[in-house]
């Protein structure tokens, strides 16, 4: 089941009607990015968004610290999970099973967490690293989406994605070091119907990935 947790205290930014900020960050579970740093970094960009991978119990604390409404979903067998946090009200439509792998050894299984925000549905995405695999996932994750719609995430891809209806309209700069020496573009963001005004890559900070930026509008 997933974690709401709200808060009365909404903080919200000026912009235009159909804009959304949306951010993404892979915090890197208990050794990387703490709930502080993500306070700090929602609080200076202002975000209408932040989706995170990798955020354990601890990311409960921030509707405390910056007010919005938090939405986590547990991963099995993992001390993470996927988790999304918005000065606006926002609707789950809950968790959407990935497909696995059916080799012996295979880990625990993943899913996408699925979030509406102003009429577009949100996909929040940690794949699987097998590159056949996770572009299985993609594709799954994609037949669950209607109208306007956005995954974002770490996609742990490597090489181009193709998704029927979906261009890749996220930052073309390295997201992630594998090993602190190759560098990889991992956290993207491919959508139906909207226009990406501008898209960063933000400082890494104290995870192994960079927080990306994206400000989208509907729109093709």
């Amino acid at each position: 089941m997933p974690q709401i947790v709200p808060s009365a205290r909404l903080e919200t930014r000026q912009r235009p009607a159909e804009r959304l900020r949306v951010m993404s960050w892979n915090l890197l579970r208990r050794i990387g990015a703490g709930v502080g740093d993500v306070a700090d970094l929602a609080s200076l960009y202002r975000p209408d968004l932040f989706l995170m991978q990798e955020a354990t119990v601890e990311i409960a604390e921030l509707p405390n610290l910056i007010g919005g409404t938090l939405i986590r979903e547990p991963m099995a067998r993992r001390i993470y999970g996927l988790a999304a946090w918005s000065p606006h009200p926002i609707r789950t439509r809950g968790a959407h099973p990935l497909p696995v792998s059916k080799l012996p050894g295979r880990v625990p299984p993943r899913l996408a967490q699925i979030i509406e925000l102003s009429g577009i549905s949100f996909a929040n995405v940690h794949l699987s690293h097998g590159q056949i695999l996770n572009r299985r996932q993609l594709s799954s994750v994609m037949r669950t989406l209607e109208g306007p719609a956005a995954i974002v995430g770490d996609y742990n891809a490597v090489g181009p994605v193709y998704l029927a209806d979906f261009l890749d309209i996220g930052p073309r700069q390295r997201t992630h070091r594998a090993a602190n020496v190759i560098p990889l573009r991992l956290d993207r963001c491919m959508a139906r119907g909207l226009r990406c005004i501008e898209s960063k890559v933000l400082e890494r900070g104290p995870s192994d990935h960079h927080p990306i930026l994206l400000e989208l509008e509907i729109g093709t």
